[in-house]
């Protein structure tokens, strides 16, 4: 008898092991140009950053919920919609209807529900979140096991303290110019650093620059990260990126989650090429309107090819709980690791 309840607990322990021996996932789904951010944590709980875009085949909402699948995720237990612009939210309905979601996150209100498009696009957001919103503020916690997630922007503003590790003085913050206050669903983003151990990761979606220097000057906010998401698809038409705040951070790893024709020229690629410490620079798709010099190297490019020729690749990040975290490129599987500092 004990031996027969001796195999039984070892035919258990392959369903209670994952749980606790999973490592922190990030995954970046190619939605071309728009954001889809699916991170898995050791619990097994899952966030979703934005659904991409709203097309009628429902291209982007059917790449998460395969990437969901292959994350072992049946459900989405909180969505972050950072603000409401197409390449944002637009999959939102039809990815309600293919997989759960728990919870909506978001900055409250469109800015820019006064024109037919931007209306449609947030009722059809209401609609498919009804009952189901929690509006952010900077300061708030999201609440998922195993990993704190805290809000730094939303609705306009930043923290008004510093998080742990942050607070400091910028140097970076002399000579960098203020740009004028931006009045689009980009300022309204939210932004959050995760932390899990030593390892740091930042998104600001589409945050803008003059949102950027209330976050890093005179003092930085939030400190050093290990992993940066390149804000607004890397930098976009220099309206994000401000360098007090993105040297300041410090990233060891910067991952561009851009289109090939949208976001990441190649002013940006130099910018981001100077920051002090940093280790590597991973794109979702090689930026076509620029040369070699100016992408990261292709065997670290999620996508190569530009148009029809496509085929969606993205790239993921485990994270262990020592700190190292390693890239993959889901193109080619090519794997680097990096140990947090």
């Amino acid at each position: 008898m004990a031996s027969l309840r001796f195999a039984a607990i070892l035919l258990a322990l392959p369903a209670l092991l994952p749980a606790q021996s999973r490592d922190l996932q990030i995954i970046w789904n190619d939605v071309e140009g728009g954001a889809a951010t699916l991170i898995v944590t050791p619990a097994g709980q899952s966030l979703l950053v934005d659904t991409g875009w709203n097309q009628a085949n429902g291209r982007d909402a059917k790449r998460i919920v395969a990437a969901a699948k292959a994350a072992g995720i049946t459900k989405i237990d909180v969505l972050i919609t950072t603000h409401f612009h197409i390449d944002h939210v637009g999959g939102t309905p039809g990815l309600a209807q293919m997989i759960p979601i728990e919870k909506f996150y978001d900055h409250g209100d469109s800015i820019e529900a006064t024109t037919p498009p931007g209306t449609q696009l947030y009722e059809a957001y209401k609609t498919a979140a009804a009952g189901k919103r929690v509006t952010v503020k900077p300061g708030d916690k999201i609440p998922l096991s195993g990993v704190d997630i805290t809000a730094v922007s939303a609705a306009g503003q930043v923290l008004g303290k510093a998080l742990k590790g942050g607070g400091k003085a910028n140097e970076y913050c002399k000579d960098v110019p203020q740009k004028p206050e931006d009045k689009t669903e980009n300022s309204q983003s939210v932004g959050f650093l995760l932390t899990y151990g030593k390892f740091k990761f930042l998104d600001l979606g589409d945050l803008t620059w003059d949102r950027e220097m209330m976050l890093a000057c005179p003092n930085n906010k939030l400190g050093t990260v290990s992993l940066f998401q390149a804000s607004h698809h890397g930098f976009s038409s220099g309206q994000s990126g401000s360098p007090a705040l993105v040297f300041g951070l410090k990233p060891q790893v910067v991952i561009v989650n851009d289109g090939a024709r949208k976001g990441f020229d190649a002013a940006a690629y130099a910018e981001i090429a100077k920051i002090p410490g940093l280790e590597a620079i991973w794109q979702l798709h090689r930026a076509v309107a620029s040369t070699a010099e100016q992408n990261t190297a292709p065997d670290m490019t999620a996508n190569l090819e530009d148009g029809a020729a496509d085929q969606g690749f993205g790239i993921k990040v485990t994270v262990a709980k020592d700190g190292k975290f390693t890239v993959t490129n889901l193109r080619n599987n090519l794997s680097k690791t990096y140990t947090a500092k």
